[in-house]
């Protein structure tokens, strides 16, 4: 049995573990309760996290909450994802300037799926529980939602900025809009969360799960807003329609490349919300660099051998170093070029990109054309409109790290 002492050491250690890089915790004390209960009962948290799948897929910027996770998780916690396979037919409005296109059963639970896989990239799948919030959801009878709605007023939800925004400008506010929050807010009732975690672009909907739980008798969760990552330009949140984007499931070469190729200043922060490091190696890395000591690209392979590691295996990162290196630090091709056959000898450049998977748009390609982002053989391609022939074995190479060899 652990001692007074002891245990007032463990609720240090946790407290400091989850506070850690979070961007605002509403309220502090309610933690630090929570954790001194769990610590002197044996009896673990539970931490909740709501997804809807919207997208087939996720980016680094997605895995700072799920970094945070894992930290609960190693702490002895029981982190609960809620695929919001009902509340996806919605879709969050948050940050969003019109009401978004309902999603199909079928288009919700393929993405569901795909979230599933990459979420036990970062969570311990022994500690995580998976549930679909339209196993209670879809059950509510009309007097449960009639319920639900008394809980909150117009004036309430219209102080979410979106609302307001759209309200304002006179743009449509559908009323089944309305409740998502209030749905997302049910999730935390049904499941009888102690922290629900999300973005600060969530607090809105994180609160509501307080107002909910408060509602229906329950203790209050508290919710944890982890920061949003800039991406890779570092100036806007990390988002696919941007560009600036690492993947979970990219390959390992190019996951690694974009890693080395962060602005300086955003490495204490990735290091911080998407690192696996603890407080102490932090603090070692905050101080090599303020001192000098230790070189940024150092640290960047570091932290780029650190997510290919995990994201795919400590095999692909021992390649992905060797590659960079090659193709960067001696200004060398890589041996490993992929190869395609092409259709034709003649080929229309920026279709060849967008087909190859080397630009994800013709205007993309156009641009990376302009910009001499675009070599063959070595040569830089100048004509965005140009139609080529490319000889057998010719190489295709598309800024500093994608490369393919054309066949016939």
């Amino acid at each position: 049995m652990k001692t007074e002492g002891q245990i007032q050491v463990e609720i240090s250690r946790q407290l400091e573990i989850i506070q850690r890089g979070a961007a605002e915790i509403v309220p502090v004390e309610e933690l630090k309760e929570k954790v001194r209960k769990s610590v002197e009962s044996g009896l673990p948290l539970v931490v909740k996290l709501g997804l809807d799948p919207t997208a087939p897929d996720i980016h680094l910027g997605h895995t700072v909450v799920l970094q945070k996770i894992r930290q609960l998780q190693d702490l002895g916690h029981v982190a609960v994802i809620v695929i919001g396979d009902f509340t996806g037919r919605i879709g969050d409005p948050t940050d969003k300037a019109e009401t978004r296109r309902q999603l199909t059963e079928d288009e919700v639970k393929e993405n569901a799926r795909t979230y599933v896989g990459q979420i036990y990239k970062v969570l311990r799948p022994e500690q995580t529980q998976v549930k679909f919030n339209s196993s209670w959801l879809a059950h509510l009878q009309f007097e449960d939602v009639i319920r639900l709605a008394s809980t909150l007023t117009v004036a309430r939800m219209l102080e979410r900025e979106d609302f307001t925004k759209r309200f304002r400008d006179n743009r449509p506010i559908h009323i089944h809009e309305f409740f998502y929050p209030l749905m997302q807010g049910y999730d935390s009732v049904a499941l009888q969360a102690d922290i629900e975690l999300g973005g600060t672009d969530q607090k809105f909907n994180l609160l509501m799960g307080r107002t909910l739980q408060k509602e229906y008798g329950q203790e209050q969760q508290v919710a944890l807003m982890m920061p949003l990552l800039e991406g890779l330009d570092g100036v806007h949140k990390m988002s696919k329609s941007l560009g600036n984007y690492i993947g979970v499931d990219e390959d390992p070469h190019t996951m690694f490349g974009k890693v080395m190729s962060m602005p300086d200043e955003l490495m204490v922060k990735y290091f911080e919300l998407v690192s696996a490091v603890d407080t102490e190696q932090l603090a070692e890395i905050r101080r090599g660099l303020a001192e000098g000591i230790t070189h940024p690209r150092d640290l960047k392979i570091r932290l780029a051998t650190e997510l290919v590691t995990r994201f795919h295996s400590p095999e692909a990162a021992t390649a992905a170093v060797s590659r960079w290196q090659t193709v960067f630090q001696e200004g060398s091709r890589p041996t490993d070029i992929p190869e395609v056959t092409l259709s034709g000898a003649s080929q229309w450049i920026v279709a060849l990109l967008v087909d190859l998977g080397l630009a994800a748009s013709k205007s993309e390609a156009r641009r990376l054309i302009q910009q001499g982002g675009v070599k063959l053989d070595g040569e830089k391609l100048a004509n965005p409109e140009a139609e080529l022939e490319f000889p057998d074995g010719s190489v295709l190479q598309v800024g500093k790290r994608k490369f393919v060899r054309l066949r016939h």
